[in-house]
């Protein structure tokens, strides 16, 4: 993926954010020598993987499959002492797919703030035992293998852990603005893939950086 392509989709982000005033911590502002100038604040955003995340799932082809997020908190999976729980942002374009995949701990809400409509597909292939699953909109039970649902704004759909998923923007619908709620999330270990995809892109450095993603700031 480009740095291009990842500058133009942060730009986009804060552009939504800024659009439904969606306030931003000052830290997603930070460059790598903000990072640098406060060392132990950041040690602690990407311990816990928090901060900017843009990914094409190696597929060559953001506009196709890809997804912009923030994580804005989050704690440790498996450590009883920190927080329980995690929040991001999810920008998602019309027809963007984010492909297939499952988490075994992390149970989730996504739910739609604004813009477009959030469409989701279920699958048993590769979904992990033990099920059924009970994905619900807003309490209401929705069969999960009866075809794509559809997350309006304002809507949420609750994603049981386990259950393969995929989701991407309703053509003609716009960009869709949605946030994520959930137990603690673990993005290096706990993505189940229904095919052999990359979770992290490789990065080819077109133009400088605009702002680094939370897997680039190192210590």
């Amino acid at each position: 993926m480009k740095r291009s392509q990842i500058n133009a989709a942060l730009r986009q982000a804060r552009a939504l954010c800024a659009e439904y005033r969606f306030a931003l911590p000052g830290w997603a502002d930070w460059t790598l020598a903000d990072h640098r100038a406060h060392p132990d604040q950041s040690r602690f955003l990407t311990d816990r993987q928090i901060g900017w995340d843009v990914t094409d799932f190696g597929s060559g082809d953001f506009a196709r499959r890809g997804l912009t997020l923030l994580c804005i908190r989050n704690g440790i999976q498996g450590d009883p002492a920190e927080r329980p729980y995690a929040e991001k942002l999810l920008i998602v374009g019309e027809d963007q797919e984010t492909p297939f995949h499952c988490h075994k701990v992390k149970l989730e809400d996504i739910i739609v703030r604004g813009g477009g409509t959030l469409m989701v597909e279920f699958t048993r292939d590769g979904s992990l035992p033990p099920g059924p699953w009970d994905p619900r909109i807003d309490g209401r039970a929705v069969d999960p293998f009866g075809g794509p649902v559809a997350v309006t704004p304002g809507a949420s759909i609750t994603i049981p852990r386990g259950l393969q998923h995929r989701f991407w923007g309703k053509a003609g619908s716009g960009t869709v603005f949605a946030a994520e709620v959930s137990q603690c999330n673990d993005d290096r270990n706990d993505n189940f893939f229904l095919e052999p995809l990359g979770r992290f892109s490789t990065v080819e450095e077109d133009e400088a950086a605009l702002l680094p993603l939370w897997n680039e700031v190192t210590r």
